[in-house]
C-alpha cells in the first residue's frame, strides 16, 4: 500500500457511512481493496459482535440481548470500572459471546492487559482459553496480536511483543501471584444439586471474596455471566450483599414486566429468532415449574415454606384468553402501604376480583417501592384500569392517611380526564385484629381448595407465598393479597360489598 493510498484510508475510516459507500463505489480494483480491509478493521475494533461477523463472516449469532454484552465490554474498554452481573437463560450465546469473543477483541483492543476466565470446572474454562489461543493463531495477523512462542497453553498464555495475556482456572482453584484487568466468571454451578448444596455455596462464596476479588487491578472490572439456579447462587449472593455498583441485566426468557433491559413487551420471547415461544413452552414442560423459573426465567424459586405450596398456585392458573369468559361480580384494588416511606420495603399493590360462584381471580400485581404520592397514583390507575368498586388498605399504620392520599390522587386524575367518568371507588380499611398466620391461613385454604386462580403469572408474590414461614414478617406483596383476598371471600360482602352501595355502582355486575 503506497503512502498515498494509507493517508486516503485514514481519512476514510473518519468519515460517516453514507460517504464511506459512495466513495467506495467510485474507487478502482486496487482503491476498493485497501478499503474493504479498513472497513474489517473497523468492524473488529468496534465490539465483541462485530468482530465476530467480520471474522466468520457473519455466520456467528447476532441478537439484541447479545449487543447488551458488547455494550458492557464497550464501556470496560473505553476505561470505565464495572461490575455487570448477567443473568441469561441456557443456549442463548452468553459464554460464547461474553467468555470468548468479547475476551479475544479486548486483548486485541489492549495487548498489555490481563484477562481472567473462571467457570465451575477448570476444564470448561480452559476450553475457553483453548478457543480464545486457536483464534489469535487463526486470526493473529488480522487483529494485530500473536503468541508469544513457549507461552501458548490453553489455560495460560501469553502475547508477543506485550505484557497481556490469559489466564485461565476452575471455582476454588488457586490464581496466586496472577492479577487482571478483567475478570469473567462463567456458569460459577454445574447444576442443581450443586446449588442446593450448602458446602459448595459456600466454597464458591469464599472463593469469590478471596480469591477472584484480591487479584483484581485497581480499575479492573468483573463480569459474571449464568443461568440462575437458586436465591443464594453467586448472582443471588451479590444482590444480597447490596449490588449498589453493579449493573445486573437480568434477561428471563420471556418477558415478564415492562422494564425489561430490552424494551420486550410481557410475554416476549428473549431470542425470538431462534427459540420461538412454542419452544420455550416445551421446555417448561420439560424442565419442570422450578426449572423453569430458575433457568429459563431468572427467578430462581425456594423449596415451599409452612403454610403455601406450590401446586395450589400453578395447578389453578389460567391464561388471560380463559379469563375472557369470566364475570366478575366484585373487584378490588388492595394496597399494603409500607409506610409509604421512600426508604420502606415495597408497597403491595394488588388487584383481583370474584365471580357470582365464589371463585377468585389475581390479576394484577404492581407492588414496587413507592413514595406515598407515587402508590396513590397508581392505585387508583390500577383500579380505573379494573374498573374495580373498591379499595382495601390496612387502618393499622396509617390508614386514615392512605385514606386521604387516595383521594388526593383520585382528584387530580379525575382533573386530568383520566377516570373517564368513573366513581371512585369505595375505601374500605381493614384492621389486622389476629396474628399473621391466622390472617394467611384462611386464604392459603382458599388456594389448596383450588378457588383461587392467578391469571398469569406473578413470580414476586408467589415467591413470598411460598417461602413465608410463620415467625417470619410477611412480606408486602402477600399482606396485600391476604386482605384482598380476604375482602373478597367475606359471605356478608357478596353481595353488595362491605356496605351498600347507594350510586348502584355494581348494578349490572350480577
Amino acid at each position: 500500500m503506497t503512502t498515498a493510498l494509507e493517508e486516503q484510508v485514514a481519512v476514510y475510516r473518519t468519515l460517516p457511512p453514507d460517504q464511506r459507500v459512495a466513495i467506495t463505489r467510485l474507487a478502482d480494483k486496487e482503491t476498493r481493496a485497501a478499503l474493504a480491509w479498513a472497513e474489517q478493521q473497523m468492524a473488529i475494533e468496534r465490539s465483541p459482535g462485530a468482530m465476530a461477523a467480520a471474522l466468520t463472516g457473519g455466520r456467528e449469532w447476532q441478537a439484541r440481548h447479545l449487543d447488551l454484552i458488547d455494550q458492557a465490554f464497550v464501556r470496560i474498554a473505553n476505561g470505565e470500572r464495572m461490575r455487570v452481573l448477567l443473568n441469561m437463560p441456557p443456549r442463548h450465546g452468553k459464554s460464547a459471546r461474553a467468555a470468548r469473543w468479547a475476551p479475544l477483541w479486548y486483548l486485541a483492543r489492549y495487548p498489555d492487559h490481563r484477562i481472567m476466565i473462571a467457570s465451575y470446572a477448570a476444564k470448561l474454562a480452559e476450553g475457553h482459553g483453548r478457543w480464545i489461543r486457536d483464534s489469535i493463531r487463526a486470526h493473529g495477523d488480522t487483529i494485530g496480536i500473536n503468541l508469544r512462542y513457549g507461552s501458548q497453553a490453553a489455560n495460560r498464555f501469553d502475547l508477543e511483543g506485550a505484557e497481556g495475556g490469559l489466564v485461565t482456572a476452575g471455582v476454588g482453584g488457586s490464581l496466586t501471584g496472577m492479577g487482571a484487568n478483567v475478570a469473567i466468571v462463567d456458569d460459577p454451578l454445574k447444576d442443581a444439586k450443586d446449588a442446593d448444596s450448602p458446602v459448595k455455596l459456600a466454597t464458591l462464596w469464599d472463593w469469590w471474596q478471596q480469591v477472584i476479588n484480591t487479584r483484581m487491578e485497581p480499575n479492573g472490572s468483573i463480569i459474571v455471566i449464568q443461568t440462575r439456579w437458586s436465591e443464594n447462587d453467586l448472582a443471588g449472593r451479590i444482590l444480597q450483599s447490596g449490588a449498589e455498583d453493579w449493573t445486573v441485566l437480568n434477561l428471563p426468557a420471556i418477558a415478564m414486566t415492562e422494564g425489561d433491559p430490552l424494551g420486550r413487551s410481557v410475554g416476549e420471547p428473549l431470542w425470538p429468532e431462534r427459540f420461538h415461544r412454542k419452544h420455550l413452552d416445551r421446555f417448561k414442560k420439560d424442565v419442570g415449574e422450578r426449572g423453569w423459573w430458575a433457568l429459563y426465567q431468572q427467578e430462581p424459586r425456594p423449596l415451599e415454606g409452612g403454610v403455601w405450596k406450590w401446586p395450589w398456585i400453578t395447578d389453578n392458573r389460567i391464561s388471560a384468553a380463559a379469563f375472557r369468559g369470566v364475570d366478575l361480580t366484585r373487584t378490588l384494588v388492595a394496597i399494603d402501604t409500607a409506610g409509604g416511606r421512600e426508604d420502606s420495603d415495597e408497597v403491595g399493590l394488588i388487584g383481583g376480583g370474584r365471580d357470582a360462584t365464589g371463585e377468585m381471580y389475581l390479576l394484577a400485581d404492581k407492588s414496587r417501592k413507592m413514595g406515598a404520592a407515587e402508590w396513590g397514583r397508581a392505585a387508583c390507575l390500577l383500579a380505573i384500569e379494573l374498573q374495580a368498586d373498591a379499595f382495601v388498605v390496612e387502618a393499622n399504620f396509617g390508614g386514615d392517611m392512605a385514606a386521604q392520599i387516595l383521594r388526593q390522587a383520585w382528584s387530580e386524575l379525575q382533573r386530568e380526564g383520566l377516570t373517564g367518568g368513573m366513581l371512585m371507588p369505595r375505601i374500605i380499611e381493614v384492621t389486622a385484629k389476629v396474628g399473621k398466620r391466622l390472617r394467611a391461613e384462611p386464604v392459603a385454604q382458599l388456594y389448596e381448595n383450588g378457588h383461587v386462580h392467578h391469571v398469569g403469572e406473578f413470580p414476586g408474590l408467589e415467591v413470598q407465598y411460598v417461602s413465608w414461614i410463620p415467625g417470619m414478617d410477611s412480606p408486602d406483596r402477600m399482606d396485600a393479597a391476604v386482605h384482598l383476598l380476604t375482602e373478597l371471600a367475606d359471605p356478608a360482602a357478596a353481595a353488595v360489598g362491605a356496605t351498600s352501595y347507594r350510586d348502584q355502582r355494581l348494578t349490572g355486575r350480577r
